[in-house]
C-alpha cells in the first residue's frame, strides 16, 4: 500500500511519501535507543511539563489538525476536533497522574520481616524503546492512548502508522519535538508493513503494541514471541448492545444509532450486533432503523454531516460482500444496504439495518467495519447472553437494563473487556481499556495502561546480621 493521502470522500490522491530506506530506519532506532538511556533517568516532574506542553500545543492546533484528520481518513470535522481535545485530556491527566501510579509498592512490615528484609519494595522501571503499530481510525487517540503513559513512564516511542495517515504521523512526530521532548524520544517511521519485522527484531526495540486487525496482531505477537519481547495487542471487535424488557427503550434507541455509526461505523468499540429482548424488539427496532435513516450522509467537512465516507476504497467493497453475503442467505434490509445515489466520487455507504441474521452468514463472525447494524431477537435473558458471547471477539459490551438482577447476570457472564451499562462504550484516560479472546491482550489507560512497558523490579534488602 503507498504512504500517501486520499481523500476518501473524493478519491483524490493529495500527497505522496517515500517510505524510508534501510540506512535512515537505522538512524533512527539507533536515535531512539540513545535517547532512551538519558530519558530514562528524568524525573516525573520534567516528564510531566513536557507532556503538559504537548497538550497545550494540541489544543492550539486542534482545529488544523482536525481538517486534517478528516482529509485522510473521512470522519466527520467535528468528531475529529472531539478526537484532539481528548488526546490533550489524556496527556494531561497522565501528567498529573503518573508519578502516583508508578509510586513504589512497599509490602506491609509483616510480609517484609517474614522475607527476611529489613526493607522491601517494588519499583517501576522503563523497558526502553516501544515500537507501535497503529491504525488510521482514530489516527491521533490510538497514538497518544499509548505515547502519554510510555512517554510518562520513561520510554521512548517509535510509530508506524498506518499508510492513509502519513501527515497526521509527522504530525505527532513534530508536536512532541515542539513540547520539548528530547530528539529521538518520539519518531514517526515512514515505513511499509514489510518493513515492520525487521524494525521488531532489532535488539534496542524493547517491546510492541499494535492496534488493527486480527491478521496484523497475529503477525506482530508471533515475531515477538519468537524474540521474547512484551506486547499489547487491542484488535477488532464485534460489540454487543444489548436490550432488556426494563430498558428506557426511547434512550437506547437514540443511543444506539450514535453507538453504531461513531467514526462513520469504523471503531472497534462501535455496537454492532444488537441484541434484543422479544418483549421489547418491535420498538425498539421502530426507532433505531428510523434513527438510522434520518442521519445525514456527506462531506465530512461539512459540519451537518452525521457520517461520511469509509476511508478506503478496499474497506467498503469489504463491508458491501458481507453484506451481500447475508442477503443472498435470507437477511432482509431494513434500510441502507447501498451506496448512496448523490455521490458520484467518494467511498460512501448509507447507514444500514440488517435482520434475519443466522450464523451460516459471514457478517455473524466478522466485524463489520462501517455503518451497517445486525440486529438479533432474544427470547430471555439466557439467550441473550448466548447471542451476545457468540462471536470470536471480546473488545466491549452495551447492556441497556434497570434490573439489578440482569446486571448481576451480564456482570458475570458478558466475555468482554468492558461491560457499559445504559450507556455506549467510551474510553477514558482513568479507565483500563482492551479485550479478551481474538481482541486482543493486555490493557491500555489507566494504571494498568502504564504499567503494561514498565520492568516491575523487586528491590530486597537483607535484615541486619543476615546474609542473603
Amino acid at each position: 500500500m503507498p504512504i500517501a493521502t486520499v481523500n476518501p470522500a473524493t478519491g483524490e490522491t493529495l500527497k505522496t511519501f517515500d517510505a524510508l530506506g534501510p540506512e535512515e530506519t537505522e538512524r533512527r532506532i539507533a536515535t531512539a535507543h540513545a535517547a532512551f538511556r538519558r530519558y530514562r533517568t528524568t524525573g516525573f516532574d520534567e516528564r510531566a511539563r513536557l507532556l503538559t506542553r504537548a497538550a497545550e500545543l494540541l489544543d492550539q492546533d486542534g482545529p488544523d489538525i482536525a481538517r486534517t484528520m478528516t482529509t485522510e481518513m473521512g470522519k466527520p470535522v467535528a468528531a475529529a476536533r472531539a478526537e484532539a481535545a481528548k488526546c490533550a485530556k489524556a496527556m494531561r491527566w497522565y501528567a498529573a497522574h503518573a508519578g502516583e501510579l508508578l509510586a513504589d509498592e512497599l509490602p506491609a512490615d509483616a510480609e517484609v520481616k517474614d522475607s527476611g528484609a529489613s526493607r522491601v519494595r517494588v519499583h517501576y522501571r522503563p523497558l526502553g524503546v516501544v515500537l507501535a503499530v497503529m491504525p488510521w481510525n482514530f489516527p491521533l487517540w490510538q497514538v497518544v492512548r499509548f505515547a502519554a503513559p510510555a512517554l510518562m513512564a520513561g520510554n521512548v516511542c517509535l510509530l508506524k502508522h498506518a499508510s492513509n495517515v502519513p501527515q497526521t504521523a509527522l504530525y505527532l512526530e513534530d508536536l512532541f519535538l515542539r513540547a520539548g521532548f528530547p530528539a529521538g524520544c518520539f519518531q514517526t517511521l515512514l515505513i511499509g508493513s514489510d518493513a515492520v519485522e525487521s524494525v521488531l527484531r532489532d535488539p534496542r526495540v524493547a517491546a510492541a503494541t499494535l492496534t488493527g486487525s486480527e491478521p496484523a496482531g497475529r503477525s506482530v505477537a508471533a515475531i515477538a514471541g519468537d524474540e521474547v519481547k512484551k506486547t499489547v495487542l487491542e484488535l477488532g471487535g464485534s460489540d454487543p448492545y444489548v436490550v432488556m424488557p426494563s430498558a428506557d427503550i426511547e434512550r437506547a434507541a437514540g443511543t444506539a444509532v450514535t453507538a453504531r455509526v461513531q467514526n462513520n461505523g469504523q471503531s472497534c468499540i462501535a455496537a454492532k450486533r444488537f441484541i434484543v429482548h422479544e418483549k421489547v424488539y418491535d420498538a425498539f427496532v421502530a426507532r433505531f432503523t428510523a434513527g438510522m435513516r434520518e442521519l445525514t450522509v456527506g462531506d465530512p467537512l461539512d459540519e451537518s454531516t452525521d457520517v461520511g465516507p469509509l476511508s478506503t476504497e478496499r474497506g467498503r467493497a469489504d463491508l458491501e460482500e458481507l453484506v451481500e453475503d447475508a442477503l443472498s442467505r435470507g437477511a432482509t434490509a431494513l434500510c441502507g444496504a447501498r451506496r448512496p445515489e448523490e455521490f458520484e466520487r467518494g467511498w460512501y455507504y448509507a447507514p444500514t439495518v440488517l435482520t434475519g441474521i443466522t450464523d451460516a452468514m459471514r457478517i455473524h463472525h466478522e466485524e463489520a467495519f462501517g455503518p451497517v447494524a445486525t440486529l438479533y431477537r432474544a427470547a430471555d435473558l439466557d439467550e441473550a447472553v448466548e447471542l451476545a458471547n457468540d462471536t470470536p471477539f471480546g473488545l466491549s459490551s452495551n447492556v441497556w437494563t434497570r434490573d439489578e438482577e440482569d446486571v448481576r447476570r451480564f456482570v458475570r457472564d458478558l466475555e468482554a473487556g468492558g461491560i457499559f451499562f445504559n450507556g455506549m462504550t467510551a474510553s477514558h484516560p482513568a479507565l483500563p481499556f482492551g479485550g479478551v479472546k481474538r481482541s486482543g491482550y493486555g490493557r491500555e489507560l489507566s494504571g494498568h495502561g502504564i504499567r503494561e512497558f514498565c520492568d516491575i523490579t523487586t528491590v530486597w534488602h537483607a535484615a541486619e546480621g543476615t546474609v542473603s
